[in-house]
Order: structure tokens, then C-alpha cells, then sequence
């Protein structure tokens, strides 16, 4: 699960995958603002092939919270 997020989210935010680690987040990776967010998770939703809640996309502001939400979706 862990490289298939991060190669989503080296495609999204336009970086090489190297760079994408547990610690990643808005903090971290520069070109991560409100509209790659919403690409983030559109890119997500279909990789995984889920749905988040509105609740789940305000949640998923790192790589961890990001495992977290596709755990709780039964995704390992």
C-alpha cells in the first residue's frame, strides 16, 4: 500500500518518489496546497478504489493519516 500512495503522491505533487517518506506532508513537500489536496485525494479514491468522506479529506494531511483513512477502509 505504502508505495502505491507514494507513487500517487510523487505523480500528483510533481516530485521524485524518493522524496516521499512517513514524515510527508503539507509541511514537507512545498507544492502541497488546497488544490494538489483535492487532486491527492480524487488520485486516491481511484488507485484504491474508495470513497472518502468530507471528514476523511479534511483528515488525510500526511502520509500517516493518509495509511490510516485506507486502513479503516480495509486497505493494507
Amino acid at each position: 500500500m505504502e508505495k502505491r500512495i507514494s507513487k500517487v503522491m510523487s505523480a500528483v505533487f510533481e516530485i521524485p518518489v524518493i522524496e516521499i517518506n512517513r514524515e510527508s506532508s503539507p509541511d514537507t513537500i512545498e507544492s502541497w496546497d488546497s488544490l494538489k489536496h483535492m487532486k491527492l485525494i480524487l488520485a486516491l479514491e481511484e488507485e484504491f478504489e474508495v470513497e472518502f468522506t468530507e471528514n476523511e479529506v479534511v483528515e488525510m494531511l500526511s502520509f500517516q493519516l493518509i495509511i490510516m483513512v485506507l486502513k479503516d477502509h480495509g486497505i493494507n
